[in-house]
């Protein structure tokens, strides 16, 4: 390492670290956001007729068949443009990211609820519960602690693509790199930085989702 470049680092670090903290609120707003629209997704695929079925899964294929970009893209210079709405770029990242998010935290989620015996239910149903109460109060708190490995991956994902949110210009770690890097010129002593930022930040997510896994344990527990 030059020592050009461990003065890039020196210099341009916290600017960098400001920006890898405007990534992790893009993904733990997509997240929120993901979740809040892919739960009832999920019940909408399991619970609802044919019909219902049948249009949750066009929203699931149609958010997950078409590449990020593009539809940042397409939210941002197209449909808010035509719409004449005035978003930020950051908020903007934040819902596409969750539109995407739902479809693919939807079937995370339904699968998980798909895995409690129907037993449950129907021990529920002899308790005098409604469907719906067996749903909220019975099957639901499992599902969502069944789910918690496969948000590690979720939350994985979306911290990688938080980094395409570059293109909309919002000031996130990429975004600050690239600057950083075109002013001093020492892109791989920057770019390995931030690449260490991002792997950073991935294993304290997924720990993090470890650690709420285990705390959320129900011991003796297995579905």
């Amino acid at each position: 390492m030059t020592s050009d470049g461990i003065t890039a680092i020196q210099e341009g670090f916290f600017y960098l670290l400001k920006g890898s903290w405007i990534n992790l609120a893009v993904v733990v707003g997509a997240m929120a956001l993901g979740l809040l629209l892919g739960l009832p997704l999920a019940l909408g695929q399991i619970y609802s007729g044919k019909t219902t079925r049948s249009l949750i899964g066009v929203y699931v294929w149609f958010f997950r068949g078409i590449p990020l970009l593009v539809f940042l893209f397409l939210f941002y210079f197209g449909l808010l443009s035509f719409l004449d709405i005035n978003l930020s770029a950051f908020s903007v990242a934040i819902i596409v990211l969750g539109l995407i998010s739902a479809a693919y935290q939807s079937q995370i989620l339904r699968g998980a609820i798909l895995s409690i015996p129907d037993g449950q239910m129907k021990a529920a149903r002899a308790l005098g519960m409604s469907d719906a109460g067996a749903v909220f109060y019975v099957i639901l708190p499992q599902a969502l602690r069944i789910s918690i490995p496969a948000w590690s991956n979720e939350y994985s994902i979306l911290l990688k693509d938080s980094a395409v949110t570059y293109a909309l210009g919002v000031s996130e770690l990429m975004s600050r790199t690239n600057h950083v890097a075109s002013r001093t010129y020492q892109h791989l002593h920057l770019y390995l930085l931030a690449g260490f930022m991002f792997m950073l930040l991935t294993y304290l997510g997924t720990r993090s989702l470890a650690a709420l896994q285990k705390r959320l344990k129900i011991p003796g527990y297995t579905h």
